[in-house]
């Protein structure tokens, strides 16, 4: 699977942040994750579907913090 596939997202100042993963590294979604995430901030990666395409209200897209289970920034 592409890691464009894919979207890591992480709250920063409790606001919502969304990495799109470039399909042109040798790094894996996880990696890249551990690398961009600030250090210490919990992270999700979810499938692209799952992130709305509607940009109209991004800024009031949420996630719970019980849902940053996949890792860690390094």
């Amino acid at each position: 699977m592409p890691n464009s596939d894919k979207r890591i997202l992480y709250k920063e100042n409790n606001e919502l942040h969304i990495i799109v993963p470039a399909d042109e590294t040798d790094l894996t979604v996880e990696e890249i994750a551990a690398k961009d995430v600030p250090t210490g901030l919990q992270y999700k990666i979810v499938d692209v579907a799952d992130v709305s395409s509607d940009r109209t209200f991004r800024n009031a897209w949420t996630i719970d913090d019980s849902e940053l289970t996949d890792g860690v920034g390094a």
